[in-house]
């Protein structure tokens, strides 16, 4: 399978809206848009999905509904505790050419509680202040360096830190208020508009549990 963001991002799928279809898990990273950003072609989705399966980190459930075959997903132990050592590392590690990982966890942020992102994300804030002392500041400017043009790329990537760092304070701030929520069982005040397919989704959840026996 693909890395580790292609991973989670179908762990994650699965254990925010378990028992859930193949179709329906597709049909949900496709409406985050993940072949532009994570790079994940929705055709191997159904792949990688087999994949974590065979490794045990997915359990299939072969169900009939109203008559018609359907294969449902449900994380096992196994795949939630990969699911969480993905989402913490993601979280806390800093890598300033690429943030396609923490971009993932940072979106299934309901997997996890206020506590444990809070600290995760003091971790990274650490981290990144680090990172940025690690960059030449723009009056350091000199031959070491590069070319002028390269050391202005320089300044683009060492930007892009400060960037975030300072957006990630704001949001510490409002996690550590309770102005951000996130938590599955919190009032987030928002709700998907009624044409929304994870209302369908829901009912469906409902059924297969019924089925299931739970």
């Amino acid at each position: 399978m693909a890395g580790s963001e292609t991973r989670m991002l179908l762990l994650g799928a699965v254990a925010m809206f378990e028992p859930i279809n193949g179709y329906q898990i597709r049909r949900e990273l496709v409406s985050w848009e993940v072949d532009k950003w994570a790079h994940l072609n929705p055709g191997s989705i159904y792949n990688g999905l087999a994949t974590l399966t065979r490794q045990g980190h997915l359990v299939r459930h072969d169900l009939v509904d109203a008559g018609r075959e359907v294969a449902v997903y449900e994380a096992t132990t196994k795949g939630r505790a990969e699911l969480f050592q993905l989402m913490i590392r993601a979280l806390e590690e800093v890598d300033p050419y690429n943030r396609l990982a923490f971009h993932t966890a940072f979106g299934m942020l309901p997997l996890l509680d206020r506590k444990q992102v809070l600290h995760s994300l003091e971790v990274r804030r650490t981290a990144l202040e680090r990172t940025l002392d690690e960059f030449p500041s723009p009056r350091d400017a000199g031959p070491e360096y590069g070319p002028p043009h390269a050391f202005r790329g320089l300044m683009l990537w060492r930007d892009a830190v400060a960037t975030e760092l300072a957006w990630l304070k704001s949001t510490l701030r409002d996690i550590g208020s309770g102005a951000l929520k996130f938590e599955q069982f919190e009032d987030w005040g928002w709700q998907p508009p009624a044409d929304d397919p994870g209302w369908q989704m829901n009912i469906d959840r409902e059924k297969y549990r019924a089925l299931l026996g739970r």
